[in-house]
């Protein structure tokens, strides 16, 4: 057996498009049968996915960004098995990325909808919300978007081999090949890992610097604030800076620029038209006029819902953009299906080991019963035994989690950022609305619009993180099957885990105490709670940034990432452009395009370790605050002077970044 010291670099056309008759052969020999699923590569896949569902669940709630767990999970692989000097680990790594990496995908089904529920139950204490809802709902929707995905595979990882960059796999991957090399990358993330932990364990436990500096913090930027509804805000935390730097400069700029038209554009000129005015005519508690509200007030009320329309607006064309895909994928199913058996599993075997999946017969089978669970727990669960109610919920669950599934693993080939929020938002107000229409409303209603939304988003979730999964594996050799079979496994453990840190989290800070932003579930519970009470919903603004989102896509700007900027607060989208700029600098200050290309990997690896070790921190801080220590002085964090240590603190962090870079 080839040893993995010997496989230095991935094929010279790993990331091209290939020519006519060109093959791609990985580096794992599809001839040769390799160590991938054993007790070693599951147990810390367990660990992995418990350990980072722990820590992605508080960051997303903390800032509304879900990290990729995939790239720290692959490094702490490789550099364990460098420690145990494991011989062929590379395929075991990739089951334990595999299975780790279920851990940020489920997170972000079940954050970014479920603690909505808590929100609402602040009004509407008869909506119950229990560990069992969020898990069963986690888990079914993690299996079906493993299942939906499947059919799709050999069409984004084989058929487009060169077409699509997989920005995350591709850092995944290398990685991983670095690792057969010895893992010299675990090093620097694990530095990072403590300085950023620290970092943020410092300001979330103890308090000596403000999370966020503001222009409030002198007299002309209160007056601003006040009289022209003009802020500018920066979270200054580790975590979201290095997330800026994973997502990219490109892409931070068109977020932050769909922030910045809301909060230096939209709300200033609103309450410059409007200033007594009380445009609000679908919720009774805003009852103050637009000139007599904060610049937060006018964002929260107004200028989030033009996000949620464009949002909507740029799934509808996502799937648009894939029906052709979708046909293509259904045709190759059904003809599987009627083909003869003995052909069938004739061919099957001779299939190299690189490109089995999992049967479509046991595709169909699972799906099926996977929808009958869902049906079984909308019905007992959540629909109060009402029968009309858990069917119409089960159909739109599965026709939209079935035709967004493409969008989700186009939009994670293409950017390495699945639009899921913008996805379900849509699905909440497509069930919102027929729910309605079936006699469905009221607290029942917003429950049961949740639940649904929440299985959706967890497919969608698990759809777009999947395929970065199976091009990992497609580069390096491994069986596809494999991991198809055991990230069944993952799922389970992943939902059982956010499951019971969310319930922690609401203890201990309280999604309404605004410690906890949740932006993506605040917006839902904005969405749904109008619709359910028959009060109507911001109509004109959906329509506003869905015609916004066409334009933007006309001019072939990113529509998603634009309408992400416009609802997620300024706060949390600032540090993105932040890191973002950092990642432009590193990679481009030399004349040596080697010299370049290594900072770049190096600043990966760094802003891993401040994302990991920020959110890992967060959680043991949010651990010890339940325990009943807590030392942090509100007073101190009111005072001015707190923000302007917090502004030091941050330009220390960024100096230490970009230097770190060069070693």
């Amino acid at each position: 057996m080839q040893d993995e010291k010997d496989m230095l670099q991935l094929p010279e056309n790993a990331f091209r498009e290939l020519k006519e008759g060109e093959r791609y052969e990985p580096l794992m020999s599809p001839q040769k049968a390799y160590p991938e699923v054993n007790a070693w590569s599951v147990t810390w896949g367990i660990i992995m996915a418990m350990v980072f569902s722990a820590a992605a669940a508080y960051l997303g709630l903390k800032v509304g960004q879900v990290f990729e767990a995939a790239i720290p999970i692959a490094i702490i692989a490789v550099g364990v098995s460098t420690a145990t000097k494991r011989k062929n680990a590379l395929g075991e790594n990739v089951i334990i990325q595999s299975i780790g990496a279920c851990s940020g995908v489920i997170v972000a089904g079940a954050i970014f909808t479920l603690p909505a529920i808590y929100i609402l139950q602040a009004k509407y204490p008869d909506m119950a919300v229990s560990f069992s809802k969020v898990f069963i709902s986690s888990l079914l929707g993690g299996i079906l978007g493993i299942l939906f995905l499947i059919p799709f595979r050999k069409y984004f990882v084989s058929d487009m081999h060169g077409k699509y960059p997989f920005p995350e796999a591709t850092a995944t991957t290398q990685v991983l090949v670095s690792g057969a090399k010895g893992g010299s990358q675990a090093k620097p993330l694990l530095i990072a890992g403590i300085v950023g932990g620290l970092y943020d364990f410092i300001v979330a436990t103890f308090g000596w610097w403000n999370e966020n500096f503001t222009t409030r913090v002198v007299g002309a930027g209160q007056y601003l604030a006040d009289h022209a509804k003009l802020v500018f805000k920066v979270n200054t935390g580790a975590a979201v800076l290095g997330l800026g730097y994973i997502i990219g400069f490109k892409y931070a700029l068109i977020i932050c620029l769909g922030s910045l038209s809301v909060w230096w554009l939209i709300v200033p000129g609103m309450a410059m038209l409007f200033p007594d005015t009380v445009l609000n005519q679908w919720d009774p508690s805003i009852t103050a006029a637009v000139g007599d509200m904060s610049p937060e007030a006018i964002f929260k009320s107004y200028g989030k819902s033009i996000g949620i329309g464009g949002i909507a607006m740029a799934g509808i064309i996502g799937i648009i953009k894939s029906w052709g895909i979708i046909k293509s994928a259904v045709g190759l199913a059904a003809q599987e299906m009627k083909g003869n058996k003995e052909a069938a599993a004739e061919a099957a075997a001779q299939v190299p080991r690189t490109q089995r999946d999992l049967p479509f017969k046991v595709i169909g089978i699972g799906s099926v019963v996977t929808i009958l669970a869902t049906l079984a727990f909308f019905y007992f669960g959540v629909m109060d035994g009402n029968l009309l109610h858990a069917v119409v919920g089960i159909l739109l669950v599965a026709v939209i989690a079935f035709l967004f599934t493409t969008v989700a693993a186009n939009a994670i080939a293409i950017v390495g950022s699945n639009p899921v929020s913008g996805m379900t938002l849509m699905t909440l107000i497509l069930a919102s609305v027929v729910m309605v229409a079936v006699g469905l409303k009221g607290p029942g209603g917003m429950l049961a619009a949740l639940i649904m939304g929440g299985v959706v988003c967890t497919a969608l979730s698990m759809a777009g993180g999947f395929i970065t999964d199976l091009k990992i594996g497609y580069w390096l050799g491994t069986t596809p099957v494999k991991q198809q079979t055991w990230k069944f496994l993952g799922t389970l453990v992943s939902a059982a885990t956010v499951g019971g840190v969310m319930i922690i989290l609401n203890k201990t800070y309280g999604f309404t105490s605004g410690q906890l932003a949740a932006p993506q579930a605040n917006a839902m519970a904005a969405v749904i709670e109008p619709l359910m009470n028959g009060v109507g919903a911001p109509w004109l603004l959906y329509a506003i940034g869905a015609v916004l989102a066409v334009v933007l896509t006309y001019f072939k700007v990113p529509a998603l990432a634009f309408a992400l900027g416009m609802f997620i607060p300024l706060e949390l989208n600032i540090p993105l452009l932040v890191g973002g700029a950092i990642n432009s600098y590193v990679t481009s200050r030399s004349k040596d395009a080697e010299v370049n290309k290594e900072r770049g990997d190096k600043g990966t690896l760094i802003a891993s370790g401040f994302i990991a070790g920020g959110a890992l921190m967060g959680v043991v801080s949010a651990l010890l605050r339940f325990g009943g220590f807590n030392p942090i002085s509100e007073s101190w964090l009111a005072n001015p002077l707190s923000e302007v240590c917090s502004l030091a603190a941050y330009i220390l962090l960024i100096c230490y970044f970009v230097k770190a870079t060069k070693k």
